[in-house]
Formats: structure tokens, sequence, C-alpha cells
């Protein structure tokens, strides 16, 4: 099997602003993400001769890719639209990337876009059980508590010991996010508040849940070998993984919570592309689906950031902050930043991307060097994880 890796670049990004955009429709959103993108590559929309467009929720006024090619007048190119769950912006990209990589296009656009507070659905609309049997009634914080509640008997932890650890990543991911001037939420919290908060669905309260949030986000990319002509510091896409469970796994006899295999098989998929051994010593920032603070837990110990059982002993150590070994979810996550469902892959490759290339927006939330990052989400149901490593140079 062929990899990936070093024959796309990024040569620019676009972000919008992530909240409760009452402000902004799709169209607006974007072409805020988009022209933002156009002008970091020093590009014009009459350079894009194909685009990938990723939404979820998208009106049915919408079908296709009407909210890309409206608004921002790409007519008479091929154009797609997307759509893989919570994976949707990271699929536009994926796709995008296949586009060029082929050697059919020069210069294309990824695109992700949702409007979730205007789809009238309480949450994040996604995630809710489809099996009229086996999922009647499942909620998404619902079903990553019963993570949680598995983790700590598991590993042996009090509920209380349980419920701080992961305290402890929702401190981190406002602390971070509240550094990060698109965010939709900068607020910092304690882990008192953490603790004392309304429970959603146990050991899971207010803080440890990503909020409902409208937002849009852009990619540009060329061939690895002509990234050059459009600036000095391109990113190079080193590895791509995406894997689907055929059923959802906590249907399946002896699955226990702990391993998921869509995590586990995308980011295998995605190091052996990037010729990574050993996540956590070759990493220098990910950004992961914390779409609750124990699915981040999760994701350390599948994705090798942390050993089995030892992510408390990381969280404690401060290994995933800003100042850490591997800092994780560096601009408040899903958590904080925000997750409009078909915009969040991008939105996280643009954070890899910033840092990369040293620009992120306030110089106390940029790492010191960063040379090779990974962004990653991961929806459903059944459950479908992906992920993009990024890297600064060829090689």
């Amino acid at each position: 099997m062929e990899s990936i890796k070093d024959k796309v670049a990024i040569v620019g990004m676009g972000c919008s602003k992530f909240g409760e955009r009452w402000d902004a429709g799709l169209d607006d959103l974007a072409i805020e993400a988009a022209y933002e993108a156009y002008e970091d590559a020093g590009i014009d929309l009459s350079d894009i001769q194909a685009c990938w467009f990723g939404t979820v929720t998208q009106p049915v006024t919408g079908i296709g890719a009407t909210h890309a090619a409206g608004p921002l007048k790409l007519h008479s190119i091929p154009m797609t639209r997307v759509e893989n769950w919570c994976a949707t912006g990271h699929e536009a990209l994926r796709n995008a990337c296949f586009g060029v990589a082929c050697g059919m296009y020069d210069i294309v656009l990824a695109l992700g876009v949702e409007k979730l507070k205007d789809t009238g659905f309480p949450g994040l609309g996604t995630g809710r059980g489809m099996d009229p049997v086996l999922e009647a009634r499942r909620t998404a914080p619902g079903a990553f508590a019963l993570i949680a509640t598995r983790y700590f008997y598991t590993y042996g932890l009090s509920p209380e010991e349980g419920k701080t650890t992961i305290g402890k990543i929702a401190v981190k991911n406002h602390y971070n996010g509240s550094l990060c001037p698109k965010a939709h939420f900068r607020n910092k919290i304690t882990l008192e508040q953490v603790l004392n908060a309304p429970i959603i669905a146990w050991p899971l309260g207010l803080f440890d849940c990503c909020g409902n949030s409208d937002g849009a986000a852009a990619a540009i990319l060329v061939p690895a070998s002509q990234a050059n002509k459009f600036r000095d510091d391109p990113v190079y896409i080193k590895g791509l993984g995406l894997a689907f469970d055929s059923l959802i796994p906590h249907t399946r006899p002896q699955f226990d919570w702990l391993t998921w295999d869509s995590l586990v098989n995308s980011s295998h998929q995605a190091y052996e592309q990037a010729g990574i051994r050993n996540p956590r010593e070759e990493l220098d920032i990910a950004v992961v689906h914390d779409c609750f603070s124990i699915t981040e837990l999760a994701i350390y110990e599948n994705f090798g950031f942390s050993p089995r059982g030892k992510a408390k002993e990381d969280i404690d150590a401060g290994f995933f902050e800003l100042s850490g070994g591997l800092p994780v979810n560096t601009d408040g996550g899903l958590k904080c930043f925000g997750h409009p469902i078909g915009a969040s892959g991008l939105r996280m490759t643009y954070e890899v991307y910033k840092q990369i290339q040293g620009k992120a927006q306030l110089p106390e939330r940029q790492l010191k060097e960063v040379k090779l990052g990974l962004s990653h989400t991961f929806g459903g149901p059944p459950q479908v994880s992906a992920v993009a490593i990024l890297g600064a140079r060829l090689g």
C-alpha cells in the first residue's frame, strides 16, 4: 500500500470565529474561512481547480455543495460534498489530498462548515442511537460516560479519583481555549468548578462536555513539489488514517469500553505512512477529539500517547499541558474551541498548521518548536476515526 507522505502540502488555511454565530449563516461562515485561506496562500478564487465540501446538518435546501459553490462563486469546477459523521472535516481534507496526489489537480480547496445552533437539536444533534432495539434512547453523554465508569473500575480509581482525573483535562482545555481568540469558550475554570458542576451523565458534568457551536475552516492544498512557489513555510501531509467500524462497539460481545478499534487502526495507518514508531516521543503536538473529557483520556491510551492504565500519571504530571512533553488540544479542543461537526477536522488541522509555522495567534500559546503534529476526529455511530499527521519539512 502506497503512502501519502510528502506528496501534498498545505499552503493556506482559514478558520472562522467559532461560537453561537447568530450574526452569520452557512454562506457567511464559508466565506470567512475560505477567504482567509486564499489570502494565506496568496491565491485568488479563480485559481481553485476543485473543491471538497464537508457538512453534516446542512438543510435540505443546500443539498450537494450549494453552500460552497454559491457564496464562493466556484463555477464550472468539480465540487463534491462529503459527510462522515464527526470526521467530516477530515474527510474533506483526505479527499482533497487524494485529488492532488493522483496528479489530477494542482490547487484544491477543502472546506468544512456547520451551523449547529440553527438545527433545533439540543446537544450536537448527532451520536444518538440509530437502532430501535440496541440503542433506544441512547445519548452521546450517556454512552461516553460508560467509558469513564469502566475505566475507573478497571484501573482501580475511586469515583473521586476518576472524576478529578478527567476534570484536570477540562481545566487544561479551558485554559488553552482562554488564549485562543477564535474559540467559542474563553473562560478559565478551576478543578473545584468542574467537580461541583451539574451532572450531565455521571461522572460527566457540565465542564466535561463540549459545546454546541457554529463555525467553518478551510485548507488550500497543492503538490508538495510546488509548495515553495506559494510560501516559505508550507506544511506537508505525512500520513492520513481513517477507520470505520462495521458495528457499534458496545453491541459486540466482550467489548471492554477501553480499546476502540477505529482509534487504534486509524492512528496506526497514519503512523505507518508517516514513519512514526513512538508517537509519545516523536509528535510535538496533538489536537484530538475531546467531545468529552473521558474521550481525550481514552485517546491518550489508544493512540499510544500513554501506556494502558497510566494516563492518570501523565495527566497529574502535566505531560499534555502547553509546557508538557506532548501538548494536547493547545487551542482548547472541541471542549472550548467548539465542535461544528463538518468543520472540526479542518479546524483542528488549522491549529497544527499554525503551530508548525510558529504563527499561533498569541505568543503565550505558541509552542517552542513544532516539527510534527497530529489532528484527529472521532464520531459515529457505528464508530469512525480520522487522523492526519503534518510535518514542517520534506523527508
